[in-house]
């Protein structure tokens, strides 16, 4: 019972930790260290217990305006990616960065998206449902984009990139079905907080474990480390803009919410299935990226209460 209620505590105090261990891996790298061997499982155990949480009835339930989330959906998964890649060309921003920024607006919509939506007063179902199908979506997206219409080197093949992204993806949401199937949606009603917290906790060991190597590289290259740190802010804000200016036309409320999914993105998937052979400048930024995505909903937290 006490370990339950630690947990509900952890899913109540989610901001803060996450911001805790982003730092935390930064600044104490022997445990960095240590959790960045067991990214891949932790990023399924991640998912696994994410998707456990979503109820497929309730989900379908809304899809109150289908052809709008799939649209968003289309958006997210497929113009941000093309939108992105037409900036970094024009302005002639090569190398790791330019290929990580790209990356980044291929990558799904974070699954931390749709809680961070009810918080704040946005549109949770609707964030729900797009970060949802993107997930699902995007190891036959993301793929081909990059590898084959882009052709960024990421040292792997489009199908075996598909092949590692899907099984990230689909195992854990069959794992999760059969999960719910066996436990009943009321037990997991009633521990839903504890599991809430236990994804905190996941998530927790992420933001400590991206970091490995990641003081040392800033004590060595500050400049890059930082630079790396603004673009990465930059484009998740840029990206939250302007799909946010996409979907005006449907409301304020609704446009918020398309910003926050597109700027906020899940990057974890592709450091947990992309080789050792990949390049260690672009998988660094991958980890940079981190920062906006666990900073980023505390720094625009009063400025979405107020305009929602």
């Amino acid at each position: 019972m006490h370990l339950l209620r630690f947990f509900e505590w952890s899913a109540r105090q989610g901001g803060l930790l996450l911001a805790a261990s982003i730092f935390g891996g930064l600044l104490i790298p022997p445990l960095a260290a240590a959790f960045r061997d067991v990214l891949t499982p932790m990023i399924a155990t991640l998912m696994t217990l994410v998707l456990l949480r979503v109820d497929p009835v309730q989900v379908l339930g809304y899809l109150r305006r289908p052809v709008l989330m799939l649209a968003m959906s289309g958006f997210v998964l497929l113009v941000s990616p093309l939108l992105v890649f037409a900036v970094v060309w024009l302005t002639g921003f090569q190398g790791p960065m330019g290929a990580g920024l790209v990356m980044m607006a291929a990558a799904c919509a974070a699954t931390s998206s749709p809680a961070f939506a009810r918080l704040v007063g946005l549109d949770g179902e609707m964030a729900l449902v797009v970060s949802l199908v993107t997930t699902v979506l995007v190891p036959f997206t993301a793929p081909p984009l990059a590898l084959g219409l882009l052709g960024i080197d990421l040292s792997i093949s489009v199908a075996g990139l598909m092949g590692r992204l899907a099984l990230v993806v689909l195992l854990p949401a069959a794992i999760a079905m059969v999960i719910r199937a066996l436990a009943g949606p009321e037990r997991l009603r009633r521990v839903g907080g504890a599991v809430d917290g236990g994804v905190v906790w996941l998530v927790v060991i992420y933001g400590f474990g991206v970091m490995d190597g990641m003081l040392a590289l800033l004590l060595r290259e500050p400049g890059w480390v930082l630079g790396g740190i603004a673009l990465a802010f930059a484009g998740n804000f840029g990206l939250n803009i302007v799909t946010a200016l996409v979907f005006a036309p449907f409301g304020r409320r609704l446009a918020l919410s398309a910003g926050l999914l597109g700027g906020n993105r899940n990057l974890a998937l592709f450091l947990a299935v992309l080789p050792a052979t990949a390049d260690k400048d672009l998988l660094l930024f991958f980890a940079i990226c981190q920062f906006p995505l666990f900073l980023g909903p505390a720094m625009l937290r009063g400025f979405y209460r107020k305009l929602a």
